[in-house]
């Protein structure tokens, strides 16, 4: 008789990879499946990591042109861009190595194939080698398949001129122009690298604002930065269609005054959504419906409709980032255990952006609050009072905080300006704790440090700012 998994989990992102060590320290039989040659998905090969390496290395760029502030003369420094691309491999090389390591230590089954649900507790799987198939049988399944990238109707991606976020990764040259459609975290961020690196970037957003989901005072802030970053920021801007030329791309907008414009530029980056992969997965031998945009409805536990069934990441209608899935994941895997798990509160989930100056947020943002029936205070301080931020000539941008006036509970945190993705951990933990804005302001920071920002940003929201 064939061994029986507890759990077979499809898809080795974030999510899934995640949930195989919990499920695997928990004592359960599992195994995962993974279409690509190696472990990680698109995170890790074609998403966050490839992407932050390069973004550091346009940032250095950048900073070394304006060494000579700071007492240190450099003359013509140069990008070495097939230099850059070996070190973005070697980055996401070792990554995949280490989720190879962790899957042995936690003894987890790994099967290099497409899987796809066979039946009630079975899976199927054609293998990468070979093209054989096999049938995997297990008491539950964890789904996490991810998502692809998405284009609108009318672009035709030909990954020479007319690029996705995947093929970008694989220019062989830096461009000295750039059209970017799409403003958030995926287009300001490729944006920003080759802004930084010196090429023309046009970046085109149909809403009134850069990165729509954050605060309001925040995207403005960062189009206000980019600009004076000699970057051409369209927002409110319709995009009509992108042509391929003999020397690169000519794209036709529609202004916020209803003017046409044609553009033209080396290459173009389509940078207007995701997809979740849930075609071929086997959800008809089940009675799992998908919901909006294609996703799958769960609950708490990350059960979906049907029994012994799980979902998690970029195919759930929840926030599509690695460490949303990667919370899911543990949950999935501790309920099946038979632990019992705390709910994710996915209004606690950060968000961060890479763009420089970076962005960064974790809870509600000043509408989201008042829209929820909150009476809100708002304490806003800019990174410009810092003295650390001073010292490396990054006094841009700012902190705001959204608390609640009765309970004083911060309800919210947005960042904009110098190391602001690492410098929110203190916020992410501060809600969990249900922190109100006087133990922030309350809480001694050591001086100097950016993290300064936060405690003055306290005492902004109190009515009672030190520093400004």
């Amino acid at each position: 008789m064939a061994d029986i998994y507890d759990v077979v989990i499809i898809g080795s992102g974030p999510g899934g990879y995640v949930a195989a060590i919990r499920a695997g320290q928990l004592g359960l039989k599992t195994a995962i499946i993974e279409k690509d040659k190696k472990l990680g998905g698109t995170c890790l090969h074609r998403g966050c990591i490839p992407t932050k390496s390069l973004l550091y290395t346009s940032e250095l760029y950048s900073h070394i042109l304006h060494a000579a502030t700071f007492g240190i003369n450099v003359t013509n420094p140069v990008v070495d861009w097939a230099q850059a691309q070996k070190h973005k491999q070697k980055v996401v090389d070792k990554g995949a190595a280490g989720i190879d390591y962790l899957m042995k230590k936690n003894k987890v089954t790994v099967i290099k194939g497409t899987g796809k649900i066979g039946g009630k507790g079975k899976v199927d799987v054609v293998l990468t080698e070979g093209g054989t198939k096999q049938t995997l049988e297990t008491k539950n399944i964890i789904l996490a398949t991810g998502s692809v990238v998405t284009t609108l109707p009318s672009i035709t991606l030909d990954h020479k001129r007319i690029l996705s976020s995947d093929s970008i990764l694989e220019l062989p040259v830096v461009p000295k122009s750039l059209i970017v459609l799409g403003g958030g975290a995926v287009g300001t961020e490729f944006a920003s690298i080759f802004n930084n690196l010196g090429a023309q970037v046009s970046l085109i957003e149909f809403m009134p604002n850069l990165l729509p989901i954050e605060d309001v005072d925040i995207s403005k802030e960062l189009e206000k930065q980019l600009k004076r970053r000699k970057m051409d920021v369209m927002t409110s801007t319709k995009f009509e269609k992108v042509e391929a030329t003999a020397t690169g791309v000519k794209v036709t907008v529609t202004g916020a005054d209803g003017a046409q414009k044609v553009l033209e530029a080396e290459y173009f980056l389509s940078a207007v959504g995701r997809g979740p992969v849930t075609k071929d997965i086997g959800l008809e031998k089940t009675n799992i419906q998908l919901g909006p945009k294609g996703t799958i409805t769960i609950d708490t536990m990350m059960r979906t409709s049907e029994a012994n069934v799980f979902a998690i990441g970029d195919i759930t209608p929840h926030p599509w980032l690695a460490h949303c899935a990667s919370a899911q994941g543990m949950i999935a895997s501790e309920f099946i255990a038979g632990k019992n798990p705390r709910p994710l509160n996915y209004d606690r989930i950060p968000n961060a952006t890479y763009c420089y100056p970076e962005v960064a947020s974790v809870g509600l943002t000043e509408k989201k609050a008042k829209e929820k029936g909150y009476d809100v205070k708002v304490g806003i301080m800019p990174f410009s009072a810092i003295t650390k931020a001073s010292i490396s000539d990054e006094g841009i941008g700012m902190v705001k905080i959204v608390s609640d006036k009765k309970y004083d509970e911060v309800l919210g945190v947005h960042l904009i300006g110098p190391h602001a993705t690492e410098l929110l951990a203190e916020a992410c933990v501060a809600l969990q704790l249900e922190s109100t804005t006087e133990e922030l302001a309350r809480t001694v920071h050591a001086h100097p440090t950016l993290s300064e920002i936060m405690h003055e940003a306290a005492e902004v929201t109190l009515g009672h700012p030190i520093h400004i």
